[in-house]
């Protein structure tokens, strides 16, 4: 009679061989690990991956971008909201991520009014990730001016826009809708969206009672020279010197540091949220991964604009972006640790769950597909390397997030309604 095969399921201490397990093929191994978390989601902007690649500009950037994004948004409402979302969790899940960060600020009408029901756009986000399965922080943004001078919101812009009364209502009642797999948290749209004075006043209505805090931060260059030249030091610097940064916070992008700013992020606690698919479609730059990991810093990876929705893509392209760079390889390792691979995964798992603030998101797994060519062989010592590197067909083959099967055989549960709602809502928002 042949071996039954083995079950390894990967702990923070390395992978651990389980009891037997009945399979068809009893010469394949069975590999179980967490999901991923997925730091940084702006939901919305799911639906317009694929829609900004024709220039616009002679010098096209992430502002030219950005005057897209408000086009589109100004046409997405609480269905469409819904619809979008929806897809764009069903793809998470099928593709690794188990937990999602939602930076949530598209609140109101596109003139401004908010709906009947404040919370509207918000609950969509919710009754998405419930009906779809995965785990939501979300995090409602505070969004008030619309530049390091104070100037108000521009008309595309005040669909985003919070008095800090109307934000910190909203909150406690986003807060009261919590449960075990819904945590909400708070975000900073960016120091330019918010005054010091109200970043102050939040801080301090919400201390006390722990909850994840995000920021945009650093992403752009013309954002750091803007900061310099208004608050007198660049973003990261004032920040660590003006605020309460620990470990509940997470700096979106950080992607323009200098030697004292990284030092600083590693020596707060704070976690930052590296988004390497979209940081490279939007010309952002590359975070200094190298010196980050030297200093002890704690990261996580999202999927921001939606470019890719692929934990393993994000995991690749950070280290490949370091490579273009140094001309070197395999940069993301340590002494203890020579698998590019199973630091790139180990890291962005512990990053990622200090960051969404859901402690029970490390009971959420996900089974390889036993039958991929890519795994052929696999042993413990080079699984994460294949999976990571092995090629871009999908290895997850199933996805269990609080106890409920959300994938099966690569694919969502509702996966075909998903998709048909979601191509109505296309069609709507692409119509003249």
């Amino acid at each position: 009679m042949p071996d039954l095969p083995t079950e390894h399921l990967f702990t923070p201490e390395g992978w651990a061989k389980l009891a037997a397990v009945d399979s068809v093929d009893a010469a394949v191994a069975r590999w179980r690990m967490s999901g991923l978390p997925n730091l940084h989601s702006h939901a919305f902007q799911r639906a317009m991956a694929g829609l900004a690649e024709r220039q616009s500009h002679p010098e096209d950037s992430f502002w030219t971008w950005r005057e897209l994004m408000y086009r589109f948004a100004g046409r997405v409402t609480p269905d469409t909201q819904y619809a979008i979302a929806r897809q764009l969790y069903a793809e998470m899940l099928e593709s690794g991520f188990t937990t999602v960060c939602e930076f949530h600020y598209l609140h109101h009408q596109p003139d401004g009014r908010p709906y009947d029901d404040p919370a509207a756009m918000s609950k969509a986000l919710i009754a998405a990730a419930r009906d779809t399965g995965i785990r939501l922080t979300l995090l409602p943004v505070l969004y008030m001016t619309g530049g390091f001078d104070g100037r108000p919101l521009s008309e595309r812009q005040r669909r985003f826009g919070h008095t800090l009364d109307g934000f910190l209502a909203l909150l406690q009642s986003l807060r009261a809708l919590e449960h075990d797999t819904l945590k909400v948290g708070v975000a900073l749209h960016s120091l330019r969206a918010v005054p010091e004075a109200a970043m102050h006043e939040l801080l301090a209505a919400i201390a006390g009672t722990p909850m994840p805090v995000h920021i945009h931060i650093a992403e752009q260059i013309g954002e750091v020279q803007d900061c310099q030249a208004l608050r007198g030091a660049r973003p990261v610097e004032w920040l660590l010197a003006n605020a309460p940064v620990d470990a509940h916070w997470t700096l979106v992008h950080a992607t323009h540091l200098e030697t004292a700013e990284v030092q600083g992020i590693a020596a707060s606690g704070a976690t930052v949220a590296i988004c390497p698919t979209t940081e490279a479609n939007l010309g952002d730059g590359l975070f200094p991964l190298r010196d980050f990991l030297a200093a002890g810093g704690h990261w996580g990876i999202g999927s921001d604009s939606h470019v890719s929705v692929s934990p393993v893509e994000e995991l690749r392209w950070l280290e490949y972006g370091q490579r273009l760079v140094t001309r070197r390889r395999n940069i993301a390792v340590s002494a203890d640790q020579p698998s590019t691979g199973e630091l790139l995964y180990t890291q962005a798992l512990a990053g990622g769950l200090r960051a969404c603030g859901q402690p029970a998101a490390a009971q959420d797994w996900i089974v390889l597909d036993p039958g991929a060519p890519a795994l052929a062989g696999a042993t413990p010592a080079d699984l994460l390397d294949r999976f990571v590197f092995g090629g871009n067909r999908g290895l997850v083959h199933e996805v269990h997030v609080a106890g409920q099967t959300v994938v099966a055989q690569a694919r969502h549960r509702d996966h075909d309604d998903i998709a048909r709602r979601y191509g109505e809502a296309m069609k709507d928002l692409l119509a003249d």
